[in-house]
Parts: structure tokens; C-alpha cells; sequence
């Protein structure tokens, strides 16, 4: 499975010069101007994964696959989008296309970059997004209780719940948050699902800082968060509550051009101890309930991306749905095992592999081979 994350902003807060940044040798247009992005660009980035160079070593594998993440730059937000207005029935469709928001909220000053508010304010900036996505939501989900209500005279169980749902996320829309907010049963998260809400997605908020903000970057957020300069008193609170992810636009292209060792060093002088797109990453799958399992023989040694909670039956669908409905079983060793006994057989000889059933719960880092039979 692939991780989506779509970068959404209002119009100038530097979603396509942090996108060029993030996605090496992407191109991006980033202009001075609302909507110079109009349709999507789509960058695809390695997961960085300290583990794979080393179980490759020991397998002798003949080449490296990281899992992936895709970022799409999509158009940028204004007042209205609900309504149509800008680019907005165009951005509210690929938000919904997302697994994730990534959502740039503009902290850097730059009397030469118009901000489309007119004012630099992290605060009004998030009201202005969510509000939107809250609206749209609103429309998506009054014209749903519609028709279910009437599949409710026929008393199915399943319209019931839906019903249900549907009231739940209406309540708390209604009063300025968001879907995700509504307390939902597993039942109805799994009946709301195909609605495909855009309040209902994680998001990630990026605080684009300038260059030499960062070293000041933690009192900087402070700043804004704890400011009382905005009428938006329900969004000041959640972004009180919320963690903010710094990035520079700047830096990271910087860092694009070095080595790795180049790298480590600049991030030293900066105090950093990773780079934004690693620690933005690191965040994505923390807030998804993602986790790896990883596969190493001579071919190749692969980082493959599941969900938290997956059975060895549902991790083998993510390489093949064949190997999903024929799954007999699976061998497993932790990787670090894997790796200080030379590969599958000193872990075997140490008796460090163990044959796992359908009911097995995957863990982040397992070495995995799996048997079936199609």
C-alpha cells in the first residue's frame, strides 16, 4: 500500500516551493501570484529506513526497495472554495483522492511574497482552511441524510447505523469542528468510510519557517499560537492542541545538494537532528498507524508499508492479493535477529524463526517470508 499526502494551503504560503524541496528534482511552479499551481503535481519520495542497507549486506541482495510516499501539490485554498469559488471544486476533489493533509501554514515573513489575507496569521490561516473543508463536508453529508432517510423505512440495520453516523458528524460540523471529532463506533466509521470526508482525514500541519527563524523556531510557534489577535476562538483553542511539524523551504532544498555525510553535518550546525521531510514522514505514518515489515533474500531486500494491526494474511495482500487467499503460513524474525545471525539460516540454526499462523498480528520490523498456495 501506498501513503498519499496531499500539501494544501491557502494561495503564496509556499506549498510548491516547499513540494520542490521535499521531492528532489521535482519542478514545480512557484510564483508570486494566487493559483499558479492549478492542475495537482504528484512527487514520490523514499521512506528513509535504516534498516534495509544492512539486511541487504547479509542477503547479498542485488538491489534496495524503500517504501514509498506520494505527495501531491494541489491548488490553493480561498474563502468561498466550498462554494466553487478559485480553484475550489477542483481542490476539494483531490483532497478527498488523499490518505492524509499535509496542511503549510505560512510562519515566514516576506514583504515580496503577498499573503491573500493580506496579513501573516497561522491562526486565520487554519480557520480559513478548515472552515471550508467543514462546509463542504456539510453539503456532502446533508445531501446523504437525504437519501438514507429514506432507506430507513425499510428498518434495515444498516441504514440505521449510517442514520446515526450521519447525525453524529452533522452535530459536530455544525458547530465548527471537524468530522473526525464525532466519536464514531468502529461499525460506523466503516459504513461512513465510502463518503470519503475531508474533515474526517489526519492532517499534518507544517509550519513553513524561513531560513533564520529555525533556530528560534519552538518560541516562534509559541508566538502565534498563544497570540489572542484573531476572532476565531474555537480554532485558537485546537491550535493550542495541535503539533506543529517546522520545515524551511530553504534548508531542505539545501539539503537536497549535499552528500550524506554533507548532510549530517549542515543538520549539526543547525541543531537539527533530522531533516523536515524525514521528520514529516516519521509523523505521517505516526498519525496513520502505519507500520514496515521488510522481505530479504538475493533478489532484493524491500520495506513494505502496512497498518498497524494487520494479520500476516492482509500483510501478504499488500505484495500480492494471491498471496492473500492462498496463505498457509508465515516465517518471521525480528530484523535485528535477522541481521546478527547472517540471514534466515543462523536465525533458523538459533531457532529464532518462528512459523506463524492466519491469526498472527504483524510488528513493525519483522523479516517475513511467506508461504501459500494459489
Amino acid at each position: 500500500m501506498s501513503l498519499k499526502i496531499g500539501i494544501v494551503g491557502l494561495p503564496n504560503v509556499g506549498k510548491s516551493t516547499l513540494f520542490n524541496a521535499l521531492v528532489k528534482g521535482s519542478n514545480a511552479e512557484a510564483a508570486n501570484y494566487p493559483f499558479c499551481t492549478i492542475e495537482p503535481n504528484v512527487g514520490i519520495v523514499e521512506v528513509p529506513d535504516e534498516r534495509l542497507a544492512p539486511l541487504a549486506e547479509i542477503s547479498k541482495s542485488k538491489k534496495i526497495v524503500p517504501a514509498v510516499v506520494e505527495f501531491v501539490d494541489i491548488a490553493g485554498l480561498v474563502r468561498g472554495a466550498s462554494k466553487g469559488e478559485g480553484l475550489g471544486n477542483q481542490f476539494l476533489s483531490h483532497v478527498r483522492e488523499c490518505d492524509a493533509i499535509g496542511m503549510v501554514v505560512r510562519f515566514f515573513p516576506d514583504a515580496s511574497v503577498v499573503h491573500v489575507e493580506g496579513k501573516i496569521d497561522p491562526k486565520s490561516d487554519i480557520a480559513t482552511i478548515e472552515t471550508e473543508l467543514q462546509l463542504a463536508d456539510i453539503s456532502t453529508v446533508d445531501k446523504r441524510i437525504f437519501s438514507i432517510e429514506k432507506e430507513l423505512k425499510t428498518g434495515s440495520k444498516e441504514s440505521k447505523i449510517i442514520h446515526s453516523a450521519l447525525q453524529k458528524v452533522k452535530d459536530v460540523l455544525y458547530e465548527g469542528k471537524n468530522a473526525r471529532e464525532a466519536g464514531l463506533t468502529d461499525e460506523e466509521k466503516v459504513e461512513m468510510s465510502h463518503l470519503q470526508l475531508l474533515t474526517s482525514k489526519p492532517v499534518l500541519y507544517i509550519a513553513n519557517v524561513g531560513e533564520e527563524q529555525f533556530a528560534e523556531v519552538d518560541s516562534l510557534i509559541s508566538k502565534f499560537v498563544n497570540s489572542d489577535k484573531t476572532n476565531h476562538e474555537s480554532t485558537s483553542q485546537r491550535v493550542n492542541d495541535i503539533t506543529f511539524i517546522p520545515i524551511s523551504a530553504k534548508i531542505e532544498s539545501e539539503l537536497n545538494e549535499l552528500s550524506d555525510a554533507e548532510k549530517a553535518e549542515y543538520l549539526e550546525t543547525l541543531g537539527i537532528k533530522e531533516t523536515g521531510l524525514n521528520h514529516l514522514i516519521k509523523e505521517a505514518y505516526k498519525t496513520l498507524g502505519l507500520a514496515t515489515y521488510l522481505t530479504s533474500g538475493e533478489m532484493e531486500t524491500r520495506a513494505w508499508t502496512i497498518r498497524k494491526g494487520f494479520t500476516a494474511p492482509q500483510a501478504a495482500g499488500v505484495i500480492h492479493g494471491d498471496f492473500e487467499r492462498g496463505f498457509i503460513a508465515a516465517d518471521v524474525v525480528p530484523w535485528q535477529d535477522f541481521y546478527a545471525q547472517g540471514g534466515w539460516s543462523g536465525a533458523k540454526a538459533k531457532g529464532l524463526v518462528r512459523t506463524e499462523g492466519k491469526t498472527y498480528v504483524m510488528q513493525d520490523g519483522d523479516v517475513v517470508l511467506f508461504k501459500f498456495n494459489v
